[in-house]
C-alpha cells in the first residue's frame, strides 16, 4: 500500500499577556521575511500538535507555555506560498512576567501592543481575529 500524498502540518500559538499584548515573532526566513507571525512551526514526526505549538513556541521565543485551547484547524491550499501546508492554531498561555528572546527561525520576538495595526505573514490575522472570538474580545 502507497502512502497517501499529504500535505505539511504545523502548529501555531496565539499568546496574549495580561496587557492585552500579543506575543509575535518576526521571520528571519523566507517566505514572508521580516513580517510579524505568530510563534509556529512544523510538526515532527512522533509528536502531537500540541506538543509541537509549544516546541516551537520556545523554540522561537524563549517562552514556554501550557496550550489553553484549539482556535481551529487552517487548511486553505494557499495559505503558505511553499506549498501545502494545514495549521492547527492554539490558544497559550504563559506565566506572567515572560521575557521573549527571538531564536531558532525568528529574527525578533516580543509582546506588541499595536498588534491591531499590523499586517501578517501567511493568513495569521485570520487566526487572530477568531482567537479573538473564542475569547469574547
Amino acid at each position: 500500500m502507497s502512502k497517501p500524498i499529504s500535505p505539511a502540518l504545523t502548529a501555531d500559538c496565539v499568546v496574549f499577556d495580561a496587557s492585552d499584548r500579543l506575543l509575535l515573532i518576526r521571520r528571519a526566513h523566507e517566505p514572508f521575511t521580516d513580517r510579524y507571525a505568530l510563534p509556529g512551526g512544523f510538526v515532527e514526526i512522533g509528536e502531537t500538535v500540541e506538543a509541537a505549538a509549544l516546541r516551537e513556541l520556545k523554540e522561537e521565543t524563549g517562552v514556554e507555555g501550557r496550550v489553553v485551547r484549539l482556535i481551529g484547524v487552517y487548511s486553505c491550499p494557499n495559505r503558505d506560498p511553499r506549498g501545502h501546508t494545514v495549521s492547527a492554531a492554539f490558544l497559550v498561555a504563559t506565566a506572567e512576567g515572560a521575557i521573549p528572546q527571538a531564536g531558532d527561525d525568528a529574527a525578533a520576538a516580543a509582546f506588541v501592543a499595536h498588534w491591531r495595526e499590523l499586517s501578517y505573514a501567511f493568513d495569521h490575522a485570520q487566526i487572530i481575529a477568531d482567537a479573538r472570538k473564542l475569547m469574547g474580545t
